[in-house]
């Protein structure tokens, strides 16, 4: 069994491999037009600095850019927009002095950045262009000059099953055409990158690896505390000042470092893995940020389950709906080999149907085949053959497979696609309307940057179903090993938390909908008062109503963690751009989400990030609270960098929860199910009929 299992791991990971290699990388870079017009900058140097403690991250990225030229230039750098991260600094040296960026609304910024720029002064810009890239502009690059600059970003950073997963994203997911028809990016660094990730976790890290990445030295430095370092160039790394051995990621090479080369590409997503040990108590951990005790307190709460979910045993008809649009081209030889394993990976009894879409749609099967040996190598060799060309219409495609599910039996629909409709109904909510017609959940797994995912995560939440993004440098196993528990376990669907004994409110997200095996919960809010606090959860499992209970106090004052008011604010920004998404914009929603993110400095769909010079913004009336923020932050940064990773637990007077959290390597693991496996493909969707399903 286990050398079967490690042969179909081999064949999986080789299939990956084999599509990143061949598909056609769009990476983060700077940007010139694709005709040549303008002479190209370099990216000098990249460095970025990653802290990971108490639920989030923050990410700083400095650059250097450079302008080889006798003239004065603009840069403009893009990369892909982190999943649920949102920008919170931008600075820009000028005279050789910082001067960091306040955030105005979208128009008024732009506006302003062009009058500085058309006048030859000093100034930089970071837009949002919707889900898919953040866009940083500085004008000018002087001539023959150096440039730098610096970008923040926080996001949270939550543990599944017991694995911690830092993404930092590089690779687009090159589904702009008309972008990537007009600029041409150099994703190349010409001089020195570097990557340092330090990790602080008061629960016990027993491993920490970066796959794919055997330069990258690995080093525990203390008892909870991780640090990563993957570099550019040829340097000693097998040893830190103390004389500590450094641990190399062995599973992707035995050498601890590679010698340099004169560039760094921007071309591959780089991805930390971080493994808390097994057997520890479901928990309740509360962050707080409060600064007076007569004002208001913000929080972030996460709630770790115990093990109490219990495996579904049965069997199931499954629908594949497979995307064969030309956009599919350098994915499809990786779709391709995930549907034929999965379908070697049905049980006896099992049936299956495939229907392919692109401008029309059409069934590869003639009904439900049964899952015989001779059926499934049949199919599979015709999925092979096949060549993707045309639009994508997702929506008839889609509509096919919930049609043709039956009735009477336990089913699956399993939608891959990049998910970025073009031809046919495309209208957000005629998706949403379409999956409510049907009783089904729908499990997202999103392959790469740049997905659709306000569709995508508004279609999950409709059907109470879970997503999970996929980068091309995963592990593919570990990915697998994570997904498994949620498609072969009960859930807990329809779950609300209430807390009563101090006052709380603006809570975010406003709708938690369901809660798998392995995954936390986070909950942000607001806070008045202080003192005790009784604290419930409930839902429904296998249809009966079940509720954790716990008690603990929240704090009169709290200012290690400033960072979560950011944190409040993105969550409820999420919430308003699922209204818009859902039901089209409104004035007031967008107002709404253009007060919180310049109060909070945040950049958005709506608000951009500035940097001018400091009687630009005085000229201009823009007070300077993100510089204030700023530097608040920092200070509480640096406060925590200099003691051991501090409990945020609340709940041990009395715990929520009697049983260990799950983990890989805890109880109830059970096997790889076939399902998991296309966790390799560029974009699974699963659908499961609730009725027939055990969870509710």
């Amino acid at each position: 069994m286990k050398s079967t299992f490690a042969t179909f791991v081999r064949s999986a990971l080789t299939g990956m491999a084999a599509w990143v290699l061949i598909g056609t990388v769009q990476a983060a870079g700077l940007l010139t037009p694709s005709d040549g017009s303008l002479p190209a900058l370099t990216l000098k140097d990249h460095h970025v600095d990653v802290v990971i403690e108490d639920g989030y991250a923050i990410t700083r990225v400095e650059q250097v850019f450079h302008n080889p030229h006798p003239r004065d230039l603009e840069a403009h750098y893009s990369f892909p927009v982190p999943e649920k991260g949102a920008v919170s600094e931008f600075t820009l040296w000028i005279d050789g002095k910082p001067v960091v960026g306040e955030v105005l609304e979208k128009q008024q910024a732009r506006q302003v950045y062009e009058q500085e720029k058309s006048a030859g002064r000093d100034a930089g810009l970071t837009e949002q262009d919707g889900y898919r890239t953040f866009d940083v502009f500085v004008s000018p690059v002087r001539a023959s000059a150096d440039t730098r600059v610096r970008l923040v970003y926080m996001q949270p950073a939550h543990v599944d099953t017991g694995i911690g997963r830092y993404v930092y994203p590089l690779e687009e997911g090159g589904v702009d055409e008309a972008r990537l028809a007009f600029w041409t990016a150099n994703e190349t660094v010409s001089g020195s990158f570097t990557f340092n990730v330090h990790l602080r976790s008061a629960y016990p890290v027993d491993a920490v690896r970066i796959p794919g990445r055997p330069g990258a030295t690995v080093t525990q430095v203390a008892e909870g505390e991780w640090r990563v370092q993957l570099i550019n160039q040829a340097v000693d790394l097998s040893a830190d000042a103390s004389g500590r051995e450094l641990a190399t990621d062995r599973a992707e090479d035995t050498t601890a470092a590679v010698a340099g080369t004169p560039s760094f590409r921007l071309d591959r997503d780089l991805v930390v893995y971080w493994r808390h040990r097994p057997g520890l108590p479901g928990s309740v951990d509360l962050v707080t940020h409060k600064p007076d005790a007569n004002g208001r307190g913000t929080f972030m709460m996460v709630v770790t389950p115990g093990e109490d979910l219990q495996p579904i045993t049965e069997g199931r008809d499954w629908v594949f709906v497979l995307d064969i649009s030309g956009s599919m081209q350098g994915k499809y030889a990786t779709l391709a080999d995930g549907v034929q394993r999965a379908l070697q990976k049905l049980r006896a009894g099992d049936r299956f149907r495939i229907i392919l879409f692109n401008d029309g749609v059409r069934e590869l099967t003639q009904g439900f085949a049964n899952a015989t040996a001779e059926n499934v190598n049949r199919y599979s060799q015709a999925v092979a053959g096949i060549s993707p060309g045309g639009g994508t219409n997702l929506y008839r495609g889609l509509a096919e497979g919930l049609d043709a599910l039956d009735a009477d039996r336990s089913s699956g629909v399993i939608l891959v696609t990049d998910g970025v409709a073009n031809v046919g109904e495309v209208e957000h909510r005629q998706f949403l309307k379409l999956i409510a017609r049907k009783d089904v959940r729908l499990f997202t797994m999103v392959m790469g940057n740049s997905a659709n995912r306000p569709l995508l995560d508004a279609m999950t939440r409709e059907s109470g179903g879970f997503a999970l993004s996929i980068s091309n440098s995963d592990d593919i196993v570990g990915q697998l090993l994570t997904a498994t528990g949620k498609l072969t376990h009960e859930a807990l669907h329809g779950v609300r938390v209430s807390i009563d004994g101090i006052k709380t409110a603006d809570l975010a997200p406003q709708t938690l909908g369901t809660l798998y095996r392995g995954q936390q919960l986070v909950v942000f809010g607001h806070y008045w008062g202080d003192g005790s606090a009784s604290v419930e959860l409930e839902g429904r499992r296998s249809g009966e109503r079940i509720a954790y209970r716990t008690q603990f106090a929240f704090p009169a004052v709290s200012q290690q963690n400033p960072e979560i008011e950011r944190l409040w604010a993105f969550a409820s920004i999420e919430d308003l751009n699922q209204q818009i998404a859902d039901f089209g914009e409104q004035a007031d929603t967008r107002q709404a989400i253009v007060d919180i993110a310049t109060e909070h400095g945040l950049v958005t769909d709506y608000t951009s990030m500035l940097v001018v010079r400091d009687e630009v913004f005085e000229q201009h009336g823009i007070a300077r609270n993100n510089r204030q923020r700023v530097a608040t932050e920092q200070a509480a940064q640096q406060q925590r960098s200099q003691q051991a990773p501090v409990s945020r637990r609340v709940d041990t007077q009395q715990p929520m929860y009697s049983g260990t959290r799950a983990s890989h390597g805890g109880s109830g693991g059970g096997s790889i199910d076939f399902v998991a496996v296309l966790l390799m493909l560029p974009l699974v969707w699963l659908a499961l009929r609730r009725r027939p399903m055990a969870g509710g």
